[in-house]
């Protein structure tokens, strides 16, 4: 087994974005965590995160200029979603969240969920000690016949590069497909077959991707110029099928800590054009996470 990494905290003083993002602006990638006493983490976890509460969350979507969230349920704590529900307790109408559920998972909890405020589950494929890289199509095809009655998605973190035909394995899920990290393909592999996959996907409307945690690409420093080519291509290719996030409080990070303000205005460099900002930083988290 893998030694369990100890994570640095976040920036507690996330700097104002130089341009204030527009009303209604959506970070679609956080997560909350802790405290330990009350929500222990899985034993086969990768990392220990540092506490990261939802005050603090929301202090920093308020610093930035964000109205909502959608909080991501990390692999730290497996299938218990309770710290994450706990937190869109906290602010029903400003967050949402994605689960962790097992396949097996009964539509009365699904249910239970909806109405909870969660509209999506996760498949992590990537922060496991067991099964990493390995896609469960089979029982993702179980988990797509439940959820899609709810309206929900699938979203996946995942090396889209593993995966050339991509658009093949997933063409039967039929609900929508939501990838984080530009696809999470290191930026000195280049345009990698399994990345022209998520650019077909995109394209057919199955699939919408996150530009999130430039820094999970490459081990430059900030502001991480190497994955701006990424992000060109998503925005010439498929500019209508993206959504930003925080990546907050930025778990299990292997360069320096990022301040949140200083990542806003990273993107805010990519996209510059008011009526696609508005398409990925409100419209597409409407549409994907109910709000």
């Amino acid at each position: 087994m893998q030694a369990i990494v100890e994570c640095v905290a976040h920036d507690p003083h996330p700097k104002k974005p130089h341009t204030k993002p527009p009303l209604l602006a959506c970070d679609v990638h956080a997560h909350v965590c802790g405290p330990r006493d009350l929500f222990p983490l899985v034993e086969n976890r990768l990392y220990n995160p540092p506490e990261a509460s939802t005050k603090e969350y929301l202090e920093m979507l308020d610093i930035l200029g964000m109205s909502r969230g959608v909080l991501v349920q990390p692999s730290v704590y497996g299938t218990d979603n309770r710290a994450m529900l706990e937190a869109l307790a906290m602010d029903p109408k400003r967050l949402r969240g994605v689960a962790v559920v097992p396949f097996d998972v009964s539509i009365t909890e699904i249910e239970r969920l909806h109405a909870l405020g969660v509209r999506g589950v996760r498949c992590n494929i990537v922060d496991l000690q067991v099964g990493k890289g390995q896609l469960p199509t089979a029982d993702l095809q179980i988990l797509a016949d439940k959820i899609r009655p709810f309206g929900w998605h699938i979203e996946f973190l995942m090396h889209v590069h593993e995966f050339p035909d991509l658009d093949i394995q997933l063409k039967n899920l039929r609900v929508p497909l939501v990838f984080g990290h530009l696809g999470y393909v290191p930026t000195h592999l280049g345009q990698t077959p399994g990345f022209d996959a998520l650019l077909r996907m995109a394209k057919n409307g199955s699939a919408w991707i996150k530009l999130t945690a430039p820094y999970r690409l490459t081990t430059e420093p900030f502001p991480y110029p190497s994955v701006l080519p990424t992000a060109q291509i998503l925005l010439a290719e498929v500019p209508h099928s993206l959504m930003w996030g925080s990546d907050w409080p930025h778990v299990f990070i292997k360069s320096a800590m990022p301040n949140d303000g200083d990542l806003y205005n990273v993107f805010s460099e990519w996209v510059q054009d008011k009526n696609l900002l508005q398409k990925i930083l409100i419209d597409n988290p409407t549409l994907i996470y109910g709000f």
